[in-house]
């Protein structure tokens, strides 16, 4: 089932509201904000605003617009058995995908089967908004999981429910899908060996880059598929992954940002390690902000920061099947 989130938030009327207008930069969250005096002599509107000639400004109400409708951002937020999905309605691309994984949820099971599962459009999406399952068709991209399929081998349902098109990004394939980044999901996999609980947040960046014209100027560039043309391809991808045990209050945290490009499997995963501050500020996100930092721990100082290349030649592709498109 999904929520509408607006700007990324759950907000009611009232929330709504307190976002335009702004907020107490008190702590107790109950101080109100009185408006400076009219000058004196000044007659006043019905508000305190200060009337001009025959012009009163509380008659100025843009906030009256919503009752057209709100026009948003709006962020489709759904759960799943796996994973939770927040869909970027511009860029048709999950805004950011969360999992949660353990060593038991990652164990396959009797009868759970890729070959089963189908890539699919999310009929929850309204129909302007939605990635097709054509917008993909020669465009020279995979059909690249956010919540990759073998993060959710616990029940059927669960891996199915990895190939909605809302868990799906256009990822160069050879090279970087196929190659470094599903080896950098097998390293994520791996972490639960050390962890009780590893929860990985993935999503896509639009990162600017030098331009070809002057270099001390920069510009987002990207590439955008689909009939019509209307699904970003994101330059880069990212994963912040957290690795928890029971009973601790610490946390190992380790931030990355990959180019959407093909990778040597020499180069090492470390060269793609941020601050998490520097993925909050590309990626508009607030991160981990209620762990005091001196419980977060450099995941890459607690563990071995590496890709674990496997042969994935021998692996039937990502799904050999699809749900026809509409």
């Amino acid at each position: 089932m999904s929520k509408l989130v607006y700007n990324g938030l759950g907000l009611g009327a009232v929330g709504i509201a307190s976002f335009f207008w702004g907020r107490s930069s008190s702590s107790s969250g109950n101080s109100v904000i009185t408006p400076p005096p009219s000058p004196v002599g000044v007659p006043e509107g019905k508000n305190g605003s200060a009337v001009v000639g025959t012009f009163d400004p509380n008659s100025i109400r843009p906030e009256d617009f919503y009752k057209f409708g709100f026009p948003g951002p709006i962020h489709d937020l759904e759960k799943r058995d796996e994973f939770v999905s927040c869909w970027d309605r511009r860029t048709r691309n999950p805004y950011w995908v969360v999992e949660h994984i353990t060593k038991d949820s990652i164990k396959s099971v009797d009868g759970v089967e890729r070959k089963k599962s189908v890539f699919k459009e999310d009929e929850q999406i309204p129909p302007n908004f939605r990635s097709r399952l054509r917008d993909y068709f020669r465009s020279g991209y995979d059909r690249g999981h956010n919540a990759p399929a073998a993060d959710a081998k616990f029940n059927q349902r669960a891996l199915d429910e990895t190939f909605y098109m809302t868990n799906i990004s256009p990822q160069v394939g050879d090279g970087f899908n196929r190659d470094y980044w599903a080896h950098f999901e097998q390293f994520a996999r791996t972490l639960t060996n050390k962890y009780d609980n590893v929860r990985i947040m993935t999503g896509s960046l639009f990162l600017p880059k030098p331009s070809p014209e002057n270099p001390n100027r920069y510009k987002v560039e990207y590439e955008v598929i689909g009939s019509p043309p209307n699904v970003a391809v994101p330059t880069h991808f990212f994963k912040l992954i957290v690795g928890e045990n029971n009973g601790s209050k610490d946390v190992a945290v380790g931030a990355f940002v990959l180019p959407n490009d093909k990778i040597d499997n020499s180069v090492p995963l470390t060269n793609f390690q941020v601050p998490v501050e520097a993925l909050e500020r590309a990626s508009g996100l607030e991160l981990l902000y209620k762990v005091p930092y001196y419980q977060k721990k450099d995941l890459c100082r607690e563990v071995k920061c590496e890709v674990i290349v496997r042969d994935f030649s021998k692996l039937p592709e990502k799904a050999p099947l699809a749900l026809p498109s509409k």
